[in-house]
């Protein structure tokens, strides 16, 4: 091969030190406006390392199975959601004891048809982008210009979608019914039983994997 028509891989460290200087620079200006914004700016820039150097993908985890028969991050995506669940189980039932109000009740959502048509609409859109908003925002931070495209009818949808939000609500949404388990199972039995199904998945993932998705 002509030596003189490979591609020279471009030097990333001098970009690296200049965003990561950027990223201190603009940390301590938002300290002066609040002590919290450094805060989000720096989970934020964490949580973007991260997703881009697992490449994990909410709609990767539900495709790949299918597709080519891999569950990686199908596992992982259960195990977070697992560990998650015993965090904010934890945060949740201390505020109960503790007879104060329980965080995060106003965004229990009422199951209704809006979520049904919700799932199939995003289920379309992650077909078409390739991926889901996380691994929609890490690719368009890679710089793959398909998902800038993406990026802005995602944008769209999603002002189209809060528009609209006060029509779904009177229709739908808040005619709908509410299932929060700890008030059915108690707060360990709802804990209880949401790991034994985390469980089972993983269960049956592996063995959906290790039998080549045949014979399952």
């Amino acid at each position: 091969m002509d030596s003189n028509k490979v591609k020279r891989k471009r030097n990333q460290i001098p970009f690296g030190i200049m965003v990561l200087v950027f990223s201190i620079i603009f940390g301590i200006s938002l300290y002066y406006k609040s002590k919290l914004l450094p805060f989000f700016w720096i989970s934020g820039l964490a949580f973007g390392f991260i997703l881009q150097r697992s490449k994990f993908c909410f709609a990767a985890a539900l495709r790949d199975p299918y597709l080519v028969g891999s569950t990686f991050i199908t596992k992982a995506l259960l195990i977070s959601i697992a560990l998650t669940t015993i965090g904010f189980t934890a945060i949740k039932y201390n505020s109960y004891i503790n007879g104060q109000e329980i965080p995060g009740q106003n965004v229990v959502i009422s199951i209704s048809p809006a979520i049904v048509i919700g799932g199939i609409l995003f289920g379309i859109g992650m077909v078409i982008a390739g991926g889901c908003a996380s691994g929609l925002l890490m690719r368009t931070g890679e710089g793959f210009q398909t998902q800038f495209i993406a990026l802005i009818f995602f944008i769209l949808g999603s002002l189209w979608g809060a528009h609209d939000f006060h029509w779904w609500n009177e229709k739908f949404i808040s005619k709908g019914f509410k299932v929060f388990l700890p008030d059915i199972f108690g707060w360990f039995g709802a804990l209880t039983i949401q790991l034994i199904i985390i469980g089972i998945l993983y269960i049956l993932l592996d063995r959906w994997e290790s039998n080549g998705n045949e014979d399952f």
